[in-house]
C-alpha cells in the first residue's frame, strides 16, 4: 500500500514537472520578438542648401529701323500727299509686316540735280546710321540738258555718301532707276527723245551701282505704263501718282526681304 502511494506521488511529480516545462516553453515563445531590419533614412536637403538657377533675362528692346531717302521730285512725291510718297508707303508696308519703323527722313526737292542734292545733304548735317538708304536722282540732270558723262562722277559721289549713312553696309543701300516722264501728258509729244535720254542716264547709274555692289531697282518700265493706265500719273500730268508709287514699293519689298 505504501509502495503504491509512493509510486503515485512519483508519477504526479513527474507529470507536474513536464507540465511546468511545457508552460515555460510556451511563455518563452510568446515573448520572442522577431528582429527587424532597419534601413537608413534618406536625409532631405535642408532649405538653405537648395540652389536656384536664375533664368536668363529674355526681355530686350525691340529693334527699331530708320529709313533715309535721297532724291528729287520723285522722292518728295510732287503732286501727291505725304502718305503717298514711296518712302512713306514703304515704311507703312514694313510696319504691316511687323517692323518698327522709327524714322523716315527724306532729303529731296522738285527740280534738284545731283549737285543740288549733294549740297542739300551737306546742309542737312545728317547724323547716325540708317538701316535703309535710297538714292534716286538724275532726271533733272537730263531735263536741264546735262551731260551723262558729267552725271557719272556726281552720282558716284552721292552713292558713296549713301553708303556712309548706311554704315558702309552695301546690302542696306538701294538705288532706284529714273522713271520715264515721256509716258506722261507732259512728255507725250517728245516721248522717243525723252525715253532715249532716260535710258542713257539709267545705264550709267546702274553700272555704277553694280560696281559698288548695291541693290538696284528698275521701276522705269512701270512708268512706261502711263499711256495705257493714266491713273499712274498724278493730276499735274507729269509726276507719278500714289498708285504708281505703290507699284514701286512692291518691287522694292522683295529686295529688302532678301
Amino acid at each position: 500500500m505504501v509502495i503504491l502511494l509512493n509510486d503515485l506521488l512519483s508519477i504526479l511529480a513527474k507529470a507536474l514537472f513536464y507540465l511546468l516545462a511545457v508552460l515555460l516553453l510556451m511563455s518563452c515563445k510568446e515573448n520572442l520578438v522577431e528582429p527587424t531590419v532597419s534601413t537608413p533614412k534618406q536625409k532631405c536637403p535642408e532649405s538653405d542648401t537648395i540652389k536656384t538657377i536664375p533664368m536668363p533675362d529674355t526681355t530686350s528692346e525691340e529693334k527699331t529701323y530708320k529709313i533715309l531717302a535721297l532724291g528729287d521730285s520723285y522722292t518728295i512725291g510732287e503732286s501727291v500727299s505725304a502718305s503717298e510718297r514711296y518712302p512713306n508707303q514703304l515704311a507703312d508696308s514694313l510696319r504691316q509686316r511687323g517692323f518698327d519703323i522709327d524714322t523716315v527722313q527724306i532729303i529731296a526737292q522738285t527740280g534738284w540735280r545731283t549737285d543740288d542734292l549733294d549740297r542739300a545733304i551737306t546742309a542737312a548735317n545728317i547724323e547716325g546710321v540708317y538701316d535703309l538708304v535710297f538714292l534716286l536722282i538724275g532726271v533733272n540732270n537730263f531735263y536741264q540738258r546735262g551731260n551723262v558723262e558729267a552725271y557719272k562722277p556726281e552720282f558716284t559721289g552721292l552713292l558713296n555718301r549713301a553708303l556712309g549713312y548706311a554704315g558702309n553696309k552695301k546690302e542696306n543701300v538701294i538705288v532706284v532707276s529714273i522713271p520715264d516722264y515721256g509716258y506722261t501728258p507732259f512728255g507725250r509729244n517728245n516721248q522717243p527723245t525723252i525715253s532715249k535720254g532716260i535710258d542713257s542716264f539709267n545705264s550709267a547709274n546702274k553700272a555704277i551701282s553694280e560696281l559698288a555692289q548695291v541693290s538696284y531697282v528698275n521701276i522705269t518700265d512701270i512708268s512706261r505704263e502711263g499711256f495705257r493706265d493714266p491713273s499712274l500719273v498724278a493730276n499735274d500730268g507729269l509726276h507719278p501718282s500714289g498708285k504708281m508709287y505703290s507699284l514701286w514699293v512692291e518691287r522694292i519689298l522683295p529686295i529688302i526681304k532678301k
